[in-house]
């Protein structure tokens, strides 16, 4: 069964874009795949997480702050084939 990882992101951040070119990189053939969402377009979402993007979540759980975290996300494969 496939899913979704949320990455949130804002418009113009490095970081960001270095992350979600490297998760997809990663995702490429496994079925899954990411959903970007700008913090900045939902006021709930920059309140939260102000400038501490990027960020990688499965639903509520958190895999990676700031940059890809290699082991994370393969460990995450691993239970989500």
């Amino acid at each position: 069964m496939s899913k979704t990882l949320t990455l949130y992101t804002r418009a113009g951040c490095p970081l960001c874009d270095e992350m979600a070119r490297a998760a997809v990189a990663l995702l490429t053939g496994s079925g899954h795949r990411i959903a970007p969402c700008d913090v900045d377009a939902d006021p709930a979402l920059k309140a939260r997480y102000g400038w501490d993007v990027p960020l990688l979540f499965d639903g509520g759980h958190e895999l990676c702050r700031h940059e890809l975290n290699l082991a994370a996300v393969r460990e995450w494969l691993r239970l989500n084939p």
